[in-house]
């Protein structure tokens, strides 16, 4: 069984302008994000700053799955990290516990 752990650090980045948020699966440690951009499809005003913060609060939980998903199929960036797209926020995520970070194919 992988554990996956959420640190409740969510912060902006005025630099990317995203969300990030950490994510840690022993021994990996990295950064998930989630731009400005990805939030537009959520919002039904102006995505700024602090609306997308108030928007990742509310639907933590799904990030966080999105988060997994990715890491288990080594969807990472060029730097190690993940990033969520849109396209992630419109596929369907399978129940927790199928698939396998470790599988072979």
């Amino acid at each position: 069984m992988l554990f996956f752990e959420f640190p409740e650090d969510a912060r902006w980045n005025d630099e990317r302008d995203a969300v990030e948020f950490s994510v840690i699966l022993r021994p990996y440690e990295g950064t998930v994000r989630i731009t400005r951009r990805v939030f537009q499809g959520l919002l039904d005003q102006r995505p700024t700053p602090e609306r997308c913060m108030e928007a990742f609060h509310l639907q933590h939980t799904r990030f966080e799955m999105i988060a997994e998903r990715k890491l288990r199929r080594r969807q990472l960036t060029e730097d190690g990290n993940v990033e969520i797209t849109g396209r992630d926020l419109r596929e369907k995520t399978p129940p927790i516990g199928q698939g396998t970070l470790f599988a072979t194919a």
